[in-house]
């Protein structure tokens, strides 16, 4: 048996458009409040480049209820943004787009027993996200 590269944690940021903002968490780290809010200053700016005539419309956000996207400070970074957070109830696992609709997906293409490195992981993600077309999001 060959050792698996073990889990990938991959935080996507996705509209109507396709994908904004991919980042993989370095190994050994958790995502706490400053590095969600750091996120969130990359989403602001990649909307701002990309997207600059959607975003003066205003951002509706949604994300779920973990704790970092419930602190004060996210919450007040999100306002300072300019995101208008849509609702997200308690225990609505059926209000998790990504999950319901964006992984499964990506699972289902890369069903090999494993990846030898975290590089193959990221690959072969990055690979089905870019080949969705824009009627998939």
């Amino acid at each position: 048996m060959q050792k698996s590269a073990g889990k990938v944690l991959i935080s996507t940021f996705w509209g109507q458009d396709g994908v904004l903002l991919i980042d993989y968490l370095p190994k050994g780290q958790t995502i706490n409040e400053q590095y969600y809010l750091s996120l969130l200053v990359q989403l602001k700016d990649i909307l701002n480049e990309k997207r600059r005539r959607k975003v003066t419309k205003g951002v509706l956000f949604l994300h779920d209820n973990a704790p970092a996207h419930r602190t004060l400070a996210t919450q007040k970074k999100l306002a300072y943004l300019g995101f208008q957070c849509l609702a997200y109830p308690p225990y609505s696992p059926d209000l998790a787009p990504s999950d319901y609709h964006l992984f499964p997906g990506l699972k289902k293409t890369n069903e090999r027993p494993h990846f030898s490195s975290d590089a193959e992981v990221i690959a072969a993600a990055e690979t089905w996200f870019d080949g969705q077309t824009s009627d998939f999001f």
